[in-house]
């Protein structure tokens, strides 16, 4: 089951998965865009099932995950992939942009995991995979919002990583960098080791396959992001507030 599966990197997953003879229930709120995935799928003789509802709603969620299951059959795994981003000064602060991103991004993960995983932990067996960011690891220019859902949403899987320890059920969190998609679509500045979207995919779903704990990528983009969590803040604020890749 996909989770933000009608654009992006929810679509990308999608058609790689399907590929690999998955069953696929995908979730999103444009019913439209999931039934052009769906009849795409359909055409290469692969099996989809697309339902539309809001990762806010856990009601809406659980019903989705049920008509999966009556579908298609259990559900093996999770991709929590739901998410916005966005970009403004903290000066124009709009607390009701805020706690959208807040509730798509974290709850909205939150409820997915909440529609699977008894079910998953009662057959001893399934997979928790959360697309996350390289943002979750620090504060950057412009992003204060989606920075916070990210560092929130990999804080949360991990900790559900620790409570399923034993279970069967594996969780994967995946941090990537800038992903040519609509995310980043028509900014100014540069992005570092911007990726094409066909070349990010095979990354994700290799690490899904092997069931790894963490993967961030690009790895030189990782490294860089990983080496300034060693930075002091005064260090780290002078170099941040120059780069900012939000314009």
């Amino acid at each position: 089951m996909i989770t933000g599966a009608s654009s992006g990197i929810g679509k990308g997953l999608a058609f790689a998965i399907a590929s690999r003879g998955a069953r696929l229930g995908l979730i999103a709120r444009r019913q439209n865009l999931l039934d052009e995935i769906v009849n795409v799928i359909r055409l290469r003789g692969q099996k989809a099932f697309a339902i539309a509802a809001d990762v806010r709603d856990a009601d809406a969620m659980g019903a989705a995950a049920d008509r999966v299951r009556a579908q298609l059959g259990p559900i093996d795994i999770l991709i929590a992939n739901a998410g916005i981003g966005t970009s403004s000064h903290i000066s124009q602060l709009d607390p009701v942009h805020v706690a959208n991103v807040i509730s798509i991004n974290v709850l909205g993960a939150a409820n997915s995991v909440a529609a699977v995983v008894p079910q998953m932990v009662e057959r001893g067996k399934g997979q928790l995979v959360a697309i996350s960011s390289l943002a979750a690891y620090r504060g950057l220019a412009k992003s204060a919002t989606y920075c916070a859902s990210k560092a929130a949403m990999s804080a949360y899987f991990e900790s559900v990583r620790i409570d399923l320890r034993g279970t069967g059920v594996a969780v994967t969190i995946i941090h990537p960098g800038f992903i040519k998609t609509a995310l980043t679509a028509g900014r100014e500045a540069k992005m570092p080791y911007l990726m094409e979207l066909d070349d990010a995919i095979p990354k994700i779903v290799s690490a899904i396959e092997k069931r790894k704990r963490i993967v961030a990528f690009p790895w030189q983009l990782a490294t860089v992001v990983r080496a300034s969590m060693l930075m002091p803040a005064f260090m780290y604020d002078w170099i941040a507030e120059r780069n900012s890749f939000r314009e």
